[in-house]
């Protein structure tokens, strides 16, 4: 009757697992890509290049024109904003609220009559 509940012992084993390690970055990588990018910015400066990256305009004619007109309109709109003055913003409000009807104020409410 043992044999019949008996089960073997350890991990379970899954295909392709086991030769899949991560290789380590030793101290000798890290310092070959710092001498890398060392070279590559002096090579920037001896090219009279900029050290900032260079931007590379890869969208269409209709995306360029969209973000014109988003950037057209949001300097109206701050532009506009900046016109009034706070006490005027304000006074416009008020002169708002005052035309609204009484229709929006809280009803009283009494529970003892």
């Amino acid at each position: 009757m043992s044999d019949e509940y008996s089960a073997m012992g350890g991990g379970l084993k899954l295909k392709g697992a086991i030769g899949k390690k991560k290789k380590k970055k030793t101290k000798k990588d890290k310092a070959k890509l710092l001498v890398a990018a060392v070279a590559a910015e002096k090579s920037k400066q001896e090219r009279g290049e900029a050290l900032t990256a260079e931007y590379d305009d890869s969208r269409t004619e209709a995306q360029k024109k969209f973000d014109k007109v988003q950037q057209e309109r949001e300097y109206a709109k701050i532009k506009s904003k900046a016109q009034k003055s706070h006490k005027e913003k304000v006074d416009a409000l008020n002169d708002y609220l005052s035309t609204l009807s009484e229709h929006y104020d809280v009803p009283k409410v009494s529970w003892t009559k």
